[in-house]
C-alpha cells in the first residue's frame, strides 16, 4: 500500500490488525475470568470478596495500608467500628 497523505498504510494495517488481535485475546480472557469466578460461586465462595482480594492483592503494600487505615478513619468517624460493634451488642 503506498503513502497517503505522508501515512504509510501497510504500516497502519499492521499496527490496526495487531490491536485487533490484542483485543480478541482481551475478550477472551475476560471470559475465562468470568467462567472462574462462576466455577468459585459454585463452589461456594463470595465473588465480590474475592473480586475485593484481587483488588486488594494488585496493591502494593504502602498503597494498601494507607486505604486500610482510610477505611477505618471513614468507618470510626461513621460510628461503624470495632468499638461501635461491641457497644451495639452489649445493648
Amino acid at each position: 500500500m503506498a503513502n497517503v497523505g505522508g501515512i504509510a498504510g501497510d504500516r497502519l494495517r499492521s499496527f490496526i490488525e495487531r490491536i485487533e488481535r490484542l483485543e480478541d485475546e482481551r475478550r477472551a480472557l475476560g471470559e475465562d475470568i468470568r467462567e472462574v469466578y462462576s466455577e468459585a460461586k459454585g463452589a461456594g465462595f463470595d465473588v465480590k470478596v474475592m473480586r475485593q482480594i484481587v483488588r486488594i492483592r494488585k496493591l502494593d503494600e504502602n498503597e494498601r495500608d494507607e486505604q486500610e487505615a482510610l477505611l477505618e478513619t471513614y468507618m470510626a468517624a461513621l460510628d461503624m467500628g470495632a468499638a461501635a460493634a461491641k457497644k451495639r451488642a452489649a445493648s
